[in-house]
């Protein structure tokens, strides 16, 4: 692939102030409606596990426990996502990106060929790796290119790929594991997520703009302890990225639990649950629309802490939700309306925390919200085993009231100027 230049974007793309314009340049247009498709087939295989995980754990001849601990290894590796994302601020976006799909089209389909839970635990580490880089990028990408004034709007729209994949993805894939078998799912999107690598070598190679002067650049040469360093506003940034992280931890690990939950308590079946998803996806569409609608007009930091008390609401009320299909379905899709609403926010407000090191930042973030995915895959199965649907609820309260005052105390909104 080309060598990326940082002479390539026009100034236009990545400066507010020059660029004030309410409307998505060519380029960027082209930029959102690609990422949108991307991030429908990666946060379909991403999803796939919530409300498939016991009938994969079946065809793989493990326990659900057994692959939530695989889920947790993908998401562990995470923490590679400071490397991929300091790779972008040095020499470009593009290559990480098209890297990364590689790496989940390969994991994807080792996991859809496995017959041994060795094999199985192989192709979920590749797919972590390529997980660890894309996401984050992408998002790097999408903050250097969108002005900030239409930011949030942009990455909302990009931001409906996770929704679209519970509305398109996850339902298409209880039918092919109706149709077929466990397997077909993997094979699909594997291809789908190579599709994609060829793709993006087509768009523009923008790097991010370095502001002159700034005491937020990072040196040429860095020790393992100037990686770490963000500048004047690091207190703010880490505040965003870890309170993102706990709010990932207290919804990830309902999400990871509740095929197993209606599986027990309510008999689902795989295409029953690909219906379910199809619900949920529809709010999680609700939560990323709002954003794309509110979120830049409203305020970054404002629009997390709305969601994140709408969370804590619907957290609280699970339990007494529980009552039967149509209603623990309707708590769970509460949830999923204001989890999504509060972490696209999150994404725009984290992407002008320091734009100097914008890859790493969010890479940052991305590795954080991993790990938190990580002790959910782990935490989350063996959390409902044993003390049902208000063990869930009152750790997901817990953290997430933990969340809101991180953000209440450190995390202010960062304007570009």
């Amino acid at each position: 692939m080309d060598q990326e230049s940082p002479a390539r974007p026009p100034a236009a793309l990545v400066d507010p102030e020059i660029n004030p314009s309410n409307e998505l340049e060519p380029h960027t247009g082209r930029l959102v409606g690609l990422s949108l498709v991307a991030r429908l087939v990666t946060d379909t295989g991403t999803q796939i596990f919530n409300p498939f995980l016991p009938y994969i754990a079946n065809g793989l001849n493990i326990g659900p426990i057994s692959l939530g601990w695989m889920v947790s290894l993908r998401s562990a590796l995470g923490i590679l996502a400071p490397l991929f994302g300091s790779l972008g601020d040095r020499h470009g976006f593009r290559n990480v990106l098209c890297f990364s799909l590689l790496s989940c089209s390969l994991g994807t389909l080792l996991v859809g060929l496995a017959s041994s839970w060795w094999v199985a635990t192989i192709g979920m580490a590749v797919w972590g790796i390529g997980m660890a880089g894309f996401v984050p990028t992408l998002h790097a990408y999408l903050g250097a290119s969108l002005p900030y004034d239409i930011r949030a709007r942009g990455i909302g729209i990009v931001e409906y790929g996770w929704a679209l994949a519970g509305i398109v993805g996850l339902f298409s894939a209880g039918w092919l594991m109706t149709t077929w078998n466990w397997r077909a799912p993997f094979f699909v999107l594997s291809f789908c997520m190579f599709g994609m690598a060829i793709a993006f070598t087509s768009l523009p190679k923008p790097v991010p703009g370095k502001k002159k002067g700034s005491s937020n650049a990072m040196p040429s040469t860095a020790s393992f302890a100037d990686f770490f360093r963000l500048g004047d506003n690091a207190r703010s940034a880490y505040a965003t990225i870890f309170g993102g992280g706990l709010a990932f931890f207290a919804a990830m690990q309902i999400y990871i639990s509740h095929g197993t939950w209606l599986f027990i308590e309510y008999g689902t079946g795989p295409a029953m649950l690909g219906a379910i998803a199809l619900v949920l996806g529809f709010s999680d569409l609700a939560g990323s629309v709002s954003v794309s609608l509110f979120t830049d007009r409203i305020g970054k930091l404002r629009s997390v802490l709305i969601g994140l008390f709408g969370t804590l609401i619907a957290y609280v009320l699970l339990p007494s939700l529980n009552q039967g299909l149509v209603s623990a379905v309707l708590g769970i899709a509460l949830t999923r309306v204001f989890f999504e609403f509060s972490i696209v926010s999150n994404i725009t407000l984290l992407s002008e925390q320091v734009p100097e090191q914008r890859g790493k930042v969010m890479a940052l973030g991305a590795a954080v919200g991993l790990v938190g995915m990580t002790l959910a895959g782990a935490i989350g199965p063996w959390l409902y085993l044993s003390y049902g649907v208000l063990g869930l609820s009152v750790v997901s309260t817990v953290v997430t009231s933990v969340s809101i005052i991180v953000y209440c105390l450190f995390s202010r909104e960062q304007h570009p100027g």
